[in-house]
């Protein structure tokens, strides 16, 4: 089972791709699943996460008219995309936008799988849990 860590920065280019960290690569080689995150970011799977995620999406699709509503969201955003050669994703521009996503790109390891976030949103959203990390819980 595949698992990512580490922060890299990179930037989108005119045509909106933004490069796959080298080191994640190997694990996309035939290709990857990108769909919407919460926190507005997205979220990278390999095949055979993204198969869980649908298996779990499945499940939650037979709780409640509202959990049918956002698994029919998240299917219809999802998108089965490739790595070319030189490590290069497109990302479509829908999911472009639900993530914020201009210039920078922050492109993260997030275990089993890879985030992209806007950096001012991650600032925003997600490094004030920095305290927490260095603090501790009760800090």
């Amino acid at each position: 089972m595949a698992r990512f860590f580490g922060r890299h920065e990179h930037s989108l280019d005119d045509k909106g791709r933004v490069i796959l960290p080298a080191k994640f690569r190997t694990h996309f080689e035939g290709g990857g699943f990108l769909a919407p995150e919460q926190d507005g970011c997205l979220s990278l799977w390999t095949p055979d996460q993204f198969e869980l995620q649908m298996d779990a999406m499945m499940e939650r699709a037979s709780s409640s008219r509202s959990d049918r509503n956002l698994v029919r969201l998240w299917a219809s955003t999802s998108h089965e995309l490739e790595i070319d050669k030189q490590g290069r994703m497109a990302l479509p521009s829908r999911l472009r936008e639900y993530a914020g996503l201009t210039s920078d790109v922050l492109v993260l390891g997030a275990i089993d799988r890879v985030e992209l976030w806007d950096r001012q949103t991650w600032d925003e959203k997600v490094l004030p849990e920095e305290a927490r990390l260095t603090m501790g819980d009760d800090g």
